[in-house]
């Protein structure tokens, strides 16, 4: 079912690779004069917009934007319990992951009466994108908001599209993960408008404000992205996000069965779904193949499924060796990698290009999704190669705090004037002698 590259005797230049694996394409450029009007007027005409796009968009129109308390609250208390319970594990594994990652505030003292601190400042505000498409995604909830709690941040909003079938309310799941959550402040607002209401705010229906956030952060479809991506000199943003893609790099000692069901369960997500094999056998090739033809018609999404594994952006690369697949899946920076190899621990440990990586056979992509404690709000289109996933750090501001005294300032004085005339910026230097009228030999 997987298309092949053979590249066994042969591995091309990182760059070669690049531009010959599988990828999937969002031509996020492609769609920016579709949102920039969408933008435009919800900076200019604030909530009626937002209402008249969501609308359009989503087939209905909400009497407000912030869900009311009530309505959060209730939804946890219809919600199934064997749902909230697995939503509780999430939670509470999630934050002992990043509960861990907070940084402290580090004084250094660099010379006597002179010191710089790195102050750690989470984000004021930030908006919380979860998604409402092809499927619900509380566990998107989740992975957003336990990384901001953890970080510290005071003011928090969680938007997702609101639903015909509820009324105008985003997915009751969704709401009810926000309460459980202890959030109090959702939108139902999703796509383009939700992104600009975030950067730009306005006011509600009835007539409370809904603020502007700082950051926006979550993974949306490529309208959102493009939103983002308009709206980053406004607001930050935490990555443009494109479709999800799994990369498995395996050998001879995988088995098929569990190779298959996880380039499934990736493919499961969207049509424009990346799933990627990367093994040094052909036989584990062809019996992954066998694999995909008997469960792919056994799963409830099966034509999704079938478009996303047959796409361009899905395939099998042959290689010869695990150190080319090292080569290989380095080069793809995938999303998500799972290493199914003998001695897996030692081959993962030399990956350097990844969202994330899941390390042998009872750690599936679908364990990070949920229950893992890790995030999964990943970098996607090769972005792992220089980003990072979300955690407390996105939602952190260093501030370097800089405090000299007189003798410090003087004893270094000589040294910022000379740096200052090398760079033709005499008054930086002036900035300095200015403080000694008497002269710097003191």
């Amino acid at each position: 079912m997987l298309s092949r590259t053979d590249l066994r005797g042969r591995v091309p230049s990182t760059a070669e690779l690049r531009a010959t694996l599988p990828r999937a394409e969002m031509d996020v450029e492609h769609v920016l004069h579709q949102v920039r009007p969408v933008i435009e007027a919800v900076r200019e005409r604030g909530v009626d917009a937002v209402l008249e796009y969501t609308e359009k968009f989503d087939a209905v129109r909400p009497e407000r934007v912030r869900v009311p308390a009530a309505e959060l609250a209730g939804a946890l208390e219809r919600l199934d319990p064997t749902v909230r319970a697995a939503l509780q594990e999430s939670i509470d594994r999630a934050r002992r992951v990043h509960g861990e990652q907070r940084r402290t505030d580090v004084t250094t003292q660099v010379v006597p009466g002179g010191t710089v601190t790195e102050r750690w400042v989470p984000v004021a505000r930030v908006g919380l994108y979860a998604p409402g498409g092809l499927a619900v995604y509380p566990s998107s909830v989740v992975m957003n908001v336990v990384p901001a709690q953890a970080a510290g941040v005071e003011s928090l909003v969680v938007c997702s599209p609101p639903q015909a079938e509820f009324g105008g309310l985003p997915h009751p799941t969704i709401l009810a993960a926000a309460a459980l959550l202890d959030v109090d402040e959702v939108w139902a607002v999703g796509g383009a408008q939700a992104v600009a209401l975030l950067a730009y705010g306005g006011e509600d229906t009835d007539g409370p404000a809904l603020l502007p956030a700082d950051l926006v952060t979550g993974p949306g479809n490529v309208f959102v992205t493009a939103a983002k991506r308009h709206l980053r000199s406004v607001i930050g943003i935490d990555a443009e996000a494109g479709p999800t893609e799994i990369a498995v790099l395996a050998d001879g000692t995988a088995d098929p069965v569990h190779v298959a069901a996880d380039l499934i369960s990736q493919a499961e997500h969207d049509t424009l779904a990346a799933s990627v094999l990367v093994t040094t056998s052909q036989e584990l090739a062809d019996a992954v193949d066998a694999e995909l033809a008997r469960q792919v018609p056994l799963t409830k999404h099966t034509e999704r499924i079938r478009t996303a594994l047959t796409g361009e952006q899905s395939g099998c690369v042959l290689v010869g060796t695990v150190d080319d697949g090292l080569t290989v899946v380095d080069a793809y920076a995938a999303e998500h990698l799972e290493i199914q190899t003998a001695d897996a621990e030692s081959v993962a440990a030399r990956v350097r290009n990844a969202g994330a990586i899941f390390v042998g056979p009872h750690a599936p992509v679908s364990l990070g999704d949920y229950c893992a404690g890790s995030n999964h709000v990943l970098p996607t289109g090769g972005c792992a190669r220089h980003s990072s996933g979300l955690s407390v750090q996105s939602f952190l501001r260093g501030i370097h705090v800089i405090s000299y005294d007189e003798q410090a300032l003087r004893d270094v004085a000589g040294k910022v004037v000379a740096l200052a005339d090398a760079e033709d910026l005499p008054a930086h230097g002036q900035a300095v002698t200015a403080r000694f009228p008497s002269g710097l030999d003191r």
